[in-house]
């Protein structure tokens, strides 16, 4: 069957099983860090990911420490949701919304469990901590241009 001007050829079921077999298996669901039984997040959860190297330096400056997850690249902190809101989160650090990995990341292990039952680092001074330690200014404090 061939196609005339401007239409499309005729895709049939073989084609189409065809095509979905050639891009290969479908991709993985992606994982969530996971909250430590016996602990509830009322507010949601979100994580931000820092470099290993800067995780030691993070942890005993912060006044409350809550969850934090460590592979052999980073270190995940459990942040409330929507703790992006009008914050600039410096590099090299990142934010990910709903405490999703990214595929490339196994799950890492449970670093610091905090005592009690909510698993939060309380976001702005992890923020100002990440800032003063990547020598970024706080968004807030930028200089607002015209």
């Amino acid at each position: 069957m061939s196609a005339g001007l401007g239409r499309s050829p005729v895709l049939t079921l073989d084609t189409l099983v065809r095509l979905r077999r050639s891009l290969g298996d479908p991709p993985a669901p992606p994982r969530r860090l996971a909250v430590p039984d016996g602990m509830t997040a009322p507010l949601g959860c979100d994580a931000v990911a820092v470099p290993a190297g800067i995780g030691p330096l993070l942890l005993p400056r912060l006044p409350r420490v809550g969850c934090v997850y460590a592979d052999d690249t980073h270190w995940w902190w459990l942040v409330p949701s929507d703790s992006d809101y009008a914050l600039d989160w410096p590099a090299p650090a990142r934010y990910a919304p709903g405490a999703l990995l990214p595929d490339s990341v196994h799950t890492p292990g449970l670093l610091h469990k905090p005592e009690g039952t909510l698993p939060y680092t309380p976001p702005i001074p992890l923020y100002l901590t990440l800032c003063r330690l990547t020598g970024t200014t706080p968004s807030w404090s930028r200089p607002i241009t015209a």
